[in-house]
């Protein structure tokens, strides 16, 4: 008996997540923004750093502009789709900006690393404990990957949210396929 309820109380979750998901796929994309956010903010001690290693022209400005607007993107995303009402193209537009800058500041970030690491002069050496310019470098990288991927999953969210739907998520009752059809109708 246990393992008969075991076994529909999965399939009865993943049913219930699905109906969310139908309801409200913004999920997708708005899941991937929180995974960039902490991608970005568990490693900025590394960045922070790595800012303080290399320090090159303007990095300090862009590590401050991308962790202020990884947070307040948040803000505008939430507010680009209210509940039960149309999505707000002010916000939408305005999360699209903030994610163009977060990628900006990230690829001026790189360069200003770059720089440091392959200039003839005064060339900082990667070695063991100078490792984490590189580990943020590479991080920075996979921040930038996840910020496009978030906008290519809000841009698409039309397509691929009419494909949600046509999901069956019902369920199948015993006994509903012999009930009399209801009459509405006045006499």
């Amino acid at each position: 008996m246990k393992n008969k309820e075991k076994t529909t109380k999965k399939p009865e979750f993943i049913r219930k997540f699905l109906v969310s998901l139908k309801r409200n796929p913004q999920f997708i994309p708005g899941a991937l923004l929180v995974i960039s956010f902490l991608v970005y903010s568990l490693n900025l001690t590394k960045v922070s750093n790595t800012l303080t290693m290399v320090q090159g022209k303007m990095m300090g400005f862009c590590e401050f502009v991308t962790m202020l607007l990884s947070i307040l993107v948040f803000v505008c995303f939430m507010n680009s789709y209210p509940k039960r009402q149309r999505p707000n193209i002010g916000f939408i537009i305005l999360t699209y900006v903030m994610l163009a800058i977060i990628v900006v500041c990230d690829v001026s970030f790189r360069n200003g690393i770059y720089t440091a690491v392959t200039k003839a002069e005064n060339k900082i050496v990667i070695n063991d404990a100078t490792m984490y310019i590189m580990e943020s470098y590479n991080m920075l990288f996979l921040h930038i990957i996840f910020i496009i991927v978030t906008a290519v999953l809000n841009a698409t969210m039309p397509v691929y949210g009419k494909l949600l739907k046509k999901i069956n998520t019902s369920i199948d009752v015993d006994g509903n396929e012999d009930m009399a059809t209801i009459e509405i109708s006045e006499d």
